[in-house]
């Protein structure tokens, strides 16, 4: 075992991935379109279970819903390992250097951001992102917005992951600075 800790690395001998979350159909506007009509609460309980109309245009809406669905997970177009590489098809992933927005299965980071680059992560649950559930998390330096990651499933979860993993990054630089880790 070349590690200290199982599965701990310093970040200055190589990157690796803390945490891959998988963006929701509440990143996309179709999808937020549909969650706001999920979220209709007007029906009537029949033995205690509530059938809303939101319920009903969910189950109505599945063959509508399926096919960006399955869009989001495909790599490439038009077919799955040969065309073109496939916008929507991404994945957001936490290393120990850096919060990556990246075309899944190999296909390189689209966007990112350095975890040194921000001190605050917030949520913000756009419409239609409530019924998911599913929300924005927004990097912050300051005031300044550096970063933001669409359509998080349980964003809460991702942001605290994110907060600790950057909080351990600061900490092994500032001590390096000062010259208290080698």
């Amino acid at each position: 075992m070349s590690q200290a800790i199982a599965g701990v690395v310093p970040d200055t001998e190589k990157e690796v991935t803390v945490m891959t979350v998988w963006p929701s159909l509440a990143a996309m506007a179709y999808g937020r379109w549909w969650g706001r009509r999920f979220a209709n609460p007007f029906g009537i309980s029949i033995l205690g279970v509530p059938c809303t109309l939101g319920r009903i245009l969910a189950l109505v809406s599945i063959p509508f819903i399926l096919p960006f669905y399955f869009l989001m997970l495909l790599p490439r177009l038009p077919l799955v390992v040969f065309g073109i590489v496939n916008p929507y098809c991404r994945r957001y992933r936490l290393t120990n250097r850096r919060v990556v927005v990246e075309q899944a299965f190999g296909g390189g980071d689209q966007q990112w951001v350095s975890l040194d680059r921000f001190d605050s992560v917030e949520i913000e649950v756009l419409p239609g992102q409530e019924w998911y559930p599913a929300g924005d998390l927004i990097f912050r330096k300051g005031q300044i917005e550096t970063f933001r990651l669409s359509g998080v499933p349980h964003p809460e979860a991702f942001r605290r992951t994110c907060l600790k993993t950057h909080i351990g990054f600061v900490g092994v630089q500032q001590a390096r600075d000062i010259g208290a880790a080698v």
